[in-house]
């Protein structure tokens, strides 16, 4: 049973990367380079790839690790077969209803977290979830990517805060930071429902809750300790006030850029910032941060830290400022260079993550 498990983890990461591969070389076509072996039909799927394909797979497999319980499998099963199926049949009503039976798993997934260790942080996680379900029915009865794109952001900043909410107890908070943070997510939730009936509010209250969020994080997170600790701690500390300051970038954007009809969706360059900011930002902040302690507790593989993830660190910043700023002029061109720089920095982030695994295979068979 135990080597059954491991394999379905291993085969579930694996998918999860598939999907990201694919999804950047999707995120290549949509950005005008025209490469013989992507197709145009792949250019579709780059948002879904991404963010079910991906983000959802990995995020569900984390928590189903974490639960140990075998039936938390489902969810990250369900979303990886959909997205092959999307893969297979470009946003097929059949696979996308396949993706929100899994976000839908990953939802009961959080009724069994809640009835194990109902808090505050677990709350929060679990409206992550919620709100995946609802971006991905929302998707399935025919709302386009920029409908939903709220409700996706919604789902990674939502279970993000709470993972850091999780951590933040150990800090003994006050009961003025615990109110700030209640605060903060309760403003973020408030506007993707408002933004349901009044598209424009919304996506603004949406912004500022990014923003009040954000400001949380960075004041409060026990990252302003471990910074000051040298190697991976120091590391993934400032990889998430990287990403906290990206949401509150994201946070601006989502509040100050003028919707261009009543469904308050927001013009070209703008609607690029006010997704990548976060998508991209945020949530690969995290990532990044937190690759060399989750991968090893899903695949029960070691991942040392080595100075090298620096690189793809610094790469993908200072691409993303290169996007945002061409978004901001709007510069094609600049856009364009900038969204291949933000492609080879995850490239060399898988790179740098399979060379330290080697590696460390490496040192293991030398001591033998």
């Amino acid at each position: 049973m135990a080597q059954l498990d491991r394999l379905a983890r291993f085969l579930l990461l694996v998918a999860s990367v598939a999907c990201l591969t694919l999804g950047l070389l999707a995120g290549i076509q949509r950005l005008g380079w025209q490469w013989a072996f992507v197709g145009p039909a792949l250019a579709v799927s780059h948002a879904p790839l991404m963010i079910c394909g991906f983000l959802g797979t990995l995020i569900s497999l984390e928590r189903a690790v974490a639960l140990g319980l075998w039936q938390g499998y489902a969810a990250p099963l369900l979303t990886a077969a959909g997205t092959v199926g999307l893969i297979a049949g470009t946003l097929n009503r059949p696979s996308i209803f396949v993706i929100a039976l899994g976000s839908l798993a990953l939802v009961f997934l959080f009724i069994a977290v809640l009835l194990k260790q109902f808090a505050f942080h677990t709350v929060v996680m679990s409206l992550g979830a919620g709100a995946w379900l609802a971006g991905n029915a929302m998707w399935f009865v025919g709302a386009g990517i920029p409908q939903i794109a709220p409700w996706w952001i919604g789902f990674l900043v939502l279970t993000i805060a709470g993972e850091r909410l999780e951590l933040n107890r150990l800090l003994a908070p006050s009961r003025y930071s615990k109110l700030a943070s209640a605060a903060a997510i309760g403003l973020f939730a408030t506007g993707l429902v408002c933004g349901c009936f009044s598209p424009t509010p919304g996506r603004r209250i949406v912004g500022f809750g990014m923003l009040a969020l954000a400001a949380w994080l960075a004041r409060f997170d026990v990252a302003r300790f471990t910074v000051w600790r040298p190697g991976l701690p120091r590391f993934v500390a400032l990889c998430l006030f990287a990403g906290y300051a990206w949401l509150g970038v994201g946070g601006l954007v989502w509040m100050l850029a003028a919707p261009i009809d009543a469904t308050g969706r927001f013009s070209f360059f703008a609607y690029d910032a006010a997704l990548h900011t976060v998508f991209l930002g945020f949530a690969f902040s995290m990532i990044f941060a937190h690759a060399p302690i989750v991968f090893p507790a899903v695949s029960g593989r070691a991942l040392p830290f080595r100075h090298a993830f620096y690189g793809h660190v610094l790469l993908l910043h200072l691409s993303l400022i290169a996007r945002v700023a061409g978004d901001s002029v709007g510069s094609l061109s600049l856009l364009k260079w900038a969204g291949l720089g933000n492609v080879i920095a995850l490239v060399l982030f898988l790179a740098n993550n399979a060379c330290s695994i080697l590696r460390r295979y490496r040192e293991v068979d030398a001591a033998r």
